[in-house]
């Protein structure tokens, strides 16, 4: 009798990975299946006062959402797809769904990531993949290397401009984005003050 093997693709994989588990954080990043753990309370206090910072600037009267954890569909590879921290989408970005439970990079206008154990992913290879899924505006709070970077103009598959900012200074989002929002460093590096 024939054994009949089955070959497991990388999203079948990153679907069960998913499942045995709970609160971590699957991706595919040109085609590399990554796994995060659960991120520590600094970097949750700074999801919270994004959402805050965005409320009060109006950014839903803009016809924006600000969500967590929400998919964007990648154009690096046929199943890439990641789940940024925190992201500015267009109201109506249900209608741009996708594969595994993404959306289509056209209904987003903005992600921030705060890096944690794998720093190296949202300075290096996510740079890459959000530039050429063309999202306008790429935020890195990068606690590893203690500074905010802002990634702006993405064209050809890369980010066109690129401008670091230290502890004590606030960094100014691009007007395009429909709200007007000055981010703070040291709020986005340490969470909320205490």
């Amino acid at each position: 009798m024939a054994v009949m093997q089955h070959e497991t693709t990388i999203a079948e994989a990153a679907d069960r990975l998913s499942k045995e588990l709970p609160g971590h954080r699957v991706e595919i990043l040109q085609g590399r299946l990554t796994v995060t753990p659960p991120a520590d309370g600094a970097h949750s206090e700074t999801l919270t006062w994004l959402i805050e910072e965005f409320a009060a600037a109006g950014a839903r009267k803009a016809g924006l959402k600000y969500l967590q954890t929400i998919g964007i569909a990648l154009p690096t590879g046929p199943d890439d797809f990641a789940i940024p921290d925190f992201a500015l989408v267009e109201a109506d970005y249900k209608r741009t769904r996708a594969a595994y439970n993404c959306y289509s990079p056209e209904a987003f206008r903005l992600i921030v990531e705060v890096t944690s154990s794998n720093w190296s992913d949202d300075i290096g290879i996510k740079v890459e993949s959000y530039a050429r899924a063309g999202v306008p505006v790429y935020v890195i709070a990068d606690r590893h290397h203690d500074e905010v970077v802002l990634h702006t103009d993405p064209r050809n598959g890369a980010y066109r401009l690129r401008k670091a900012f230290k502890r004590g200074t606030s960094v100014p989002l691009p007007e395009s984005l429909g709200v007007s929002v000055e981010l703070s460093v040291d709020l986005l590096l340490d969470g909320d003050e205490d």
